[in-house]
């Protein structure tokens, strides 16, 4: 029987974020979209309390920092729409994708407020629910990164793909700019299960004329001081990748 994994279980309980399989997170082949590859297991000196306590800590301190991102100064909202892949999860306050992305925008002088609505071990159907949230920012455009602990339980394709769905059509039908993220499984899902999983993206892209980052990750998994410990989440370097990732999906949509 398939062992179900959540993106919220840290690693120093045994179970990674963002649904970390016993071997590891799937690496892209360089510079392609999403690839699946043998998982490696994380390592740590810390005990599971004390790895528990410090992920806490640090989603604290991040969740702390974005309190003020929601205030209203004039600027269009990008938003950017996921799980803790988007939240940041295991980096320090300023230190999560969304936040370089801001920078990135900044230097290019794109006038946007980026808006980090990513929280951990959330599903699409969690990103479903939260919709509302996300609606009363009135964002212009909207970065939707959700799939991945779905894939990792073992949902069924056909409800992950509705819930997605229905995340980007509602964004689309209230006049948001939609870009979207995807992520990949590890081998042992099976050929036909991950190459299922990995359509959904393509699919809706091409349904709803989106833009599509195939696979989050590109040029992080894999590449020295990019993934934290768990072997899912960037560090802050990886991040900043991530974000770099991000930027060229976004600016297509924006306006100077």
């Amino acid at each position: 029987m398939r062992k179900v994994y959540s993106l919220s279980i840290i690693a120093g309980l045994a179970l990674a974020v963002a649904g970390c399989h016993s071997k590891g997170a799937p690496e892209p082949a360089p510079g392609t979209g999403p690839q699946s590859a043998a998982w490696s297991s994380p390592t740590s000196n810390a005990t599971p309390a004390e790895a528990a306590a410090g992920a806490a800590a640090d989603d604290h301190s991040a969740a702390a920092a974005r309190e003020n991102e929601h205030k209203d100064d004039g600027r269009p909202v990008l938003v950017c729409f996921g799980d803790s892949l988007t939240e940041g999860h295991g980096t320090g306050a300023g230190q999560s994708y969304p936040d370089y992305l801001q920078a990135d925008l900044d230097g290019l002088h794109y006038r946007y407020r980026v808006d980090n609505q990513g929280v951990s071990g959330d599903t699409t159907k969690d990103g479903v629910a939260r919709l509302p949230e996300v609606l009363a920012l009135r964002p212009a455009v909207a970065v939707v990164e959700f799939g991945g602990n779905d894939g990792l339980r073992g949902l069924p394709i056909e409800d992950t793909r509705a819930n997605l769905d229905e995340i980007v059509s509602t964004l689309q039908h209230a006049g948001i700019k939609v870009a979207l993220a995807g992520i990949t499984l590890p081998p042992d899902y099976g050929p036909d299960y991950i190459k299922q999983f990995d359509d959904t993206y393509t699919v809706l892209a091409k349904k709803y004329r989106v833009p599509l980052l195939p696979f989050l990750l590109q040029h992080v998994y894999g590449v020295p001081g990019m993934m934290q410990r768990d072997n899912i989440h960037a560090t802050a370097k990886g991040n900043q990748m991530v974000a770099r990732n991000v930027l060229p999906l976004v600016t297509q949509l924006l306006r100077k």
